[in-house]
């Protein structure tokens, strides 16, 4: 039993585990961000933009309540009993998902590109100063085009890069 303990131990507390308990929360906050942005700023955006429409009092009774209707919003249908197709909340969900899915590939794709920018290996050298005069000379040269000197493989020195050439 000590060994199942100590096991799952070893398994909670990795690294990719953290990250990902982290995670969960985080999203469990920003669904709430989202939840506001679409209830408090989209939903009257676009009910305004369709003619006042509240979509979240958007619904179709299937079957009347105890009390008959029309009802006025959706919490009096529900409190009649009555049977509803709850369409303004489905486009309420809709909307929630678009703006998650568009937050996500922003973040994914900034991700991504910041990969491709460490990806990038630096280049490997061209150039070298000589070891004697302190001039700039290609890589493979054999004998220092400024003073002359012959350059072989014990005389190099190293740049500021702390590469030895």
């Amino acid at each position: 039993m000590a060994k199942f303990f100590r096991e799952f131990r070893e398994f909670a507390v990795k690294g990719s585990v953290v990250d990902m308990a982290v995670g969960i929360i985080i999203g469990g906050a920003f669904t709430l961000i989202v939840k506001s942005l679409v209830a408090d700023i989209m939903n009257p955006l676009l009910g305004l933009l369709v003619g006042g429409v509240d979509f979240s009092n958007l619904f179709v009774v299937l079957s009347e309540g105890s009390v008959g209707g029309p009802y006025a919003t959706l919490a009096d249908a529900q409190a009649a009993g009555a049977v509803t197709l709850n369409v303004g909340l489905f486009i309420n969900a809709v909307v929630s998902f678009a703006i998650v899915a568009f937050v996500v590939f922003l973040l994914v794709r900034t991700i991504n590109r910041m990969k491709r920018e460490e990806a990038v290996a630096p280049a490997d050298p061209t150039e070298r100063p000589c070891p004697y005069c302190f001039m700039v000379v290609p890589i493979n040269a054999v004998r220092c085009g400024h003073c002359t000197s012959e350059l072989t493989a014990e005389n190099t020195i190293e740049t500021s890069a702390g590469l030895a050439k």
